[in-house]
């Protein structure tokens, strides 16, 4: 039992409990209610109390690339940073071990923030499911199919047959699901882009793509089609409930029209497209056509950092001044959006996303202790403008708790960092990434 806790359900009515208690049985949420309706003849194994902590459904990371940690701040105020210094250096140094460090350094960071669940695609992604088994998280992995030779295929849509091996050997299992991500309609084949739906059907599983983020990737399917990229998705035939489509920052009113027409889901990564400067998705009016929208960090050299309450603040912010309307977006709506919103993105919303008897124990409790944390007067405003990630005291999933009193319980968050160090330098990274910003 966790008492004390004032607790943010997430649930439909949002509804909360300011002094309430929640009951984990196992992996399952039996009961939550105010602690003044506290059953006398409760039985229980183990009592936290909160301490009036916040409690809510861990955090949903709908879009990254935990492989990715080793680029984090190479090369950020760069012009075309990807192919100057991200691709070369992918493809001379990425290998399994550093995808696999860096996985669990990544995964260690997130789960320090709260975020519970995470749908990533980038490449081996066997060995990140691995990471994240073992990390005791919660995850979607997508290996990426591209028209390129890639650093675990030899050759161009490899990734493909990867997937579908991939995809079968984590069948059945609670937490990890592994899945395919094309990784745009830009840089793949219709007859790719196809199976990859065809696999995600065959095996019941979200996919995802980067869809309408980049301006030559507009000006292509204009040119080429005389279709924007979701037009072109339509007339293939691979729209549906199963899509998550990464960015989604050019849109046209028809664009919205077919993605809440065919259910398709939107991860937002916001800090990711303004840092890059790509600019701000329509999520007001997806949201008001009725789309799916979640939060994602995107790479962790993309947005640099992968914790939504940066997204949060980053979200408000933006959307605010880009429609400038202070109102737009309460707080509630955006916390909205990294819980039950990512659930609903991922499928998962029957299991994760609120605090509801039945579903699994995922959840978070962010302590109000610190000085930024007082006073409260409303603790969703508390959540997006005054939180952080350091304020995340514990974490549960799936009823394990992973987090407590702000640390790793199975993990030495020092000797990860030590190992994707190593990793780094077996692979030569580091000087590699000194010698090519040198040489820019």
């Amino acid at each position: 039992m966790i008492k004390n806790a004032w607790i943010l359900t997430m649930n439909e009515l949002m509804g909360q409990y300011p002094n309430g208690y929640i009951i984990i049985d196992d992996d399952i949420i039996s009961d939550v209610g105010a602690m003044d309706s506290l059953p006398n003849d409760i039985a229980y194994d183990k009592c936290i109390d909160a301490k009036g902590a916040i409690l809510l459904p861990g955090m949903i990371n709908t879009h990254t690339h935990i492989g990715m940690i080793p680029f984090r701040s190479l090369g950020d105020d760069y012009p075309d940073r990807l192919h100057r210094f991200l691709l070369p250096l992918e493809n001379e140094c990425m290998n399994e071990q550093l995808a696999y460090t860096s996985a669990k350094y990544a995964i260690a960071e997130m789960q320090l923030a709260g975020v519970t669940t995470f749908f990533d695609m980038y490449y081996f992604e066997q060995q990140l499911a691995e990471a994240a088994e073992e990390m005791h998280s919660r995850a979607i992995l997508a290996e990426t199919v591209i028209d390129l030779v890639t650093v675990d295929v030899p050759e161009p849509m490899g990734g493909l047959q990867y997937a579908q091996r991939f995809m079968q050997k984590w069948q059945g299992n609670m937490r990890i699901q592994a899945s395919v991500a094309p990784h745009a309609p830009y840089s793949n084949t219709i007859e790719v882009l196809l199976q990859a739906d065809g696999l995600s059907e065959k095996y019941n599983v979200p996919w995802m793509m980067h869809v309408s983020e980049m301006d030559f990737e507009m000006s292509k399917f204009r040119e080429e089609h005389h279709q924007t990229p979701i037009e072109f998705l339509e007339e293939i035939g691979v729209l549906s409930p199963r899509l998550v489509a990464a960015h989604c920052i050019h849109l046209s009113d028809h664009d919205i029209e077919l993605l809440k027409k065919y259910d398709v889901k939107v991860a937002h990564c916001i800090g990711a497209n303004t840092k890059s400067a790509k600019g701000v998705a329509r999520v007001r009016d997806l949201l008001a056509a009725g789309v799916s929208v979640g939060l994602g960090t995107d790479g962790p050299s993309s947005g640099n950092t992968l914790d939504l309450f940066n997204q949060m603040r980053l979200f408000a912010n933006f959307h605010k001044t880009f429609l400038q309307d202070r109102s737009a977006f309460p707080a509630e709506e955006i916390v909205k959006l990294a819980t039950i919103g990512g659930a609903n993105v991922l499928g998962l919303e029957r299991q994760i996303g609120s605090i509801e008897a039945g579903k699994q124990a995922d959840f978070i409790l962010i302590e109000t202790d610190s000085v930024n944390m007082f006073p409260i007067f409303d603790p969703y405003s508390a959540l997006v403008y005054s939180a952080n990630a350091g304020n995340v005291r514990d974490v549960f999933i799936a009823g394990k708790q992973v987090v407590a009193g702000k640390t790793l319980v199975d993990f030495d968050e020092v000797q990860l960092r030590a190992d994707l160090a190593e990793a780094m330098e077996q692979c030569g990274f580091k000087t590699k990434a000194l010698k090519a910003m040198e040489e820019k």
